[in-house]
C-alpha cells in the first residue's frame, strides 16, 4: 500500500525537475548513514582503542581475567599472544585479544 502511495506521487512529480529529485532522494541515505556512523561506528573504535592500548601495557606480573572467564598472572608477552598462569604448574597461551580486564598491576619497586 505503501509502494502504491509512493509511486501515485512519483507520477505527479514535473518533468523538470529531474535532477533535484534524485539529490533530496540521496538526502535520506547520506543523513542514515552520518547516524550510523556516530552511533555504532564510532563508539565501537574508541572501544577498540582503549582495549588495544590496555593489552599493550600488559606486562609480567600482571593479573587479568579473560573474555572466556579465566583470571590468571601474566607470565609473559610475545607479539600476538600472552602466556598466562592460571595455577601451580599451569601455563597457558592465549591470544591478545582474549583480555577482557586486568585485574591489577604489578608495583615496580624503586
Amino acid at each position: 500500500m505503501i509502494f502504491a502511495t509512493l509511486m501515485t506521487f512519483s507520477e505527479q512529480a514535473p518533468a523538470g525537475a529531474g535532477q533535484g529529485s534524485f539529490i533530496t532522494a540521496l538526502v535520506p541515505f547520506i543523513l542514515v548513514f552520518v547516524i550510523f556512523y556516530l552511533l555504532i561506528i564510532m563508539p565501537s573504535r574508541k572501544k577498540q582503542k582503549k582495549h588495544q592500548e590496555m593489552v599493550g601495557q600488559l606486562k609480567a606480573g600482571d593479573k587479568i581475567v579473560t573474555s572466556g572467564g579465566i583470571y590468571g598472572t601474566v607470565m609473559g608477552t610475545k607479539e600476538d599472544r600472552i602466556e598466562i598462569k592460571i595455577s601451580s604448574n599451569v601455563k597457558i597461551d592465549i591470544t591478545k585479544s582474549a583480555v577482557s580486564a586486568i585485574l591489577g598491576q604489578k608495583k615496580d619497586k624503586k
